[in-house]
């Protein structure tokens, strides 16, 4: 099959792919929610319309993700440091409790089954669409970041459950920094820095240490599908310093209610399917 046949027979998935990575990227810069709370959903019900059971579909969704989110995440960090909203001080404290948390759930993911990461990913997404619902805008629960022990706790809880999920971490870190009354924009400018701390060696192990599943779509390679990461990533990291560049002319509160309620919805769809 030549290079006109294959797309020519894989258009709509070509084109499925493509405008989420155009969305993931858009997202990634503008709400600082990091493109694989987009990227993983898709992924995880695109896999499965190809025949992938539930468990396997959301094994190769979460490794991919985190593949993709590595240049994307580069291309974001890019976009937000010429704006001074990069905070290299934070990351130096945090960076090491990060990296652990990573290497031990990027481990567990190679390790257990899917199923138990579509719980804990619907838990996150709903959480997170409540976050934004009911506590943008809010004033902060505190005035200032929690000692030494607290933020460890923090970096190590942020990278393990990210690279859990397949996830870059601004879905967990904005939130939980802006608690803290850390200002808004530094800490989704952060957050893609935290992205590519967490994407990058969780997307290495899992590509070395994942075993493929037998069901996996084409084009996988331990648990990363090449063909979907080929397909989303220029799009991501064309569109990630838009996002960032938009997130200053456009109201983000009101784009991100609405963000909120379609990962809502996405979330409790993927807790339903388990449970049903």
């Amino acid at each position: 099959m030549n290079i006109i046949e294959f797309i020519t027979n894989n258009i709509s998935t070509i084109l499925a792919l493509v405008a989420t990575g155009v969305f993931a990227g858009i997202l990634a810069g503008l709400l600082g929610v990091g493109g694989g709370i987009v990227i993983v959903p898709v992924l995880f019900f695109l896999f499965q319309s190809f025949g992938v059971s539930p468990e396997s579909a959301m094994l190769v969704a979460t490794a991919t993700s985190l593949a993709t989110i590595v240049p994307t995440s580069i291309s974001s960090i890019r976009a937000h440091h010429q704006k001074g909203n990069v905070d290299f001080d934070l990351l130096k404290r945090w960076a090491v409790f990060i990296l652990m948390g990573v290497l031990l759930g990027s481990w567990l993911v190679t390790r257990i089954e899917g199923t138990m990461l579509t719980i804990l990913f619907g838990v996150i997404a709903v959480l997170s669409a409540l976050n934004m619902l009911f506590r943008t805008g809010k004033s902060a629960l505190y005035q200032k970041l929690p000692n030494k022990t607290g933020q460890s706790v923090m970096g190590a809880s942020i990278g393990f459950f990210s690279s859990m999920v397949g996830i870059g971490g601004g879905t967990l870190s904005v939130p939980l920094l802006t608690l803290y009354n850390y200002p808004a924009h530094k800490a989704i400018g952060t957050a893609a820095a935290i992205g590519l701390i967490i994407s990058l060696p969780a997307a290495l192990i899992m590509l070395t240490l994942g075993s493929t599943p037998t069901d996996a779509p084409a084009g996988t390679f331990g648990l990363v599908n090449l063909f979907a990461f080929t397909c989303i990533v220029p799009l991501t990291v064309l569109f990630a310093p838009v996002g960032a560049s938009l997130a200053a002319k456009l109201d983000a509160v009101k784009l991100k209610k609405i963000f909120a309620l379609v990962l809502l919805f996405t979330g409790l769809r993927m807790l339903v399917q388990f449970f049903l």
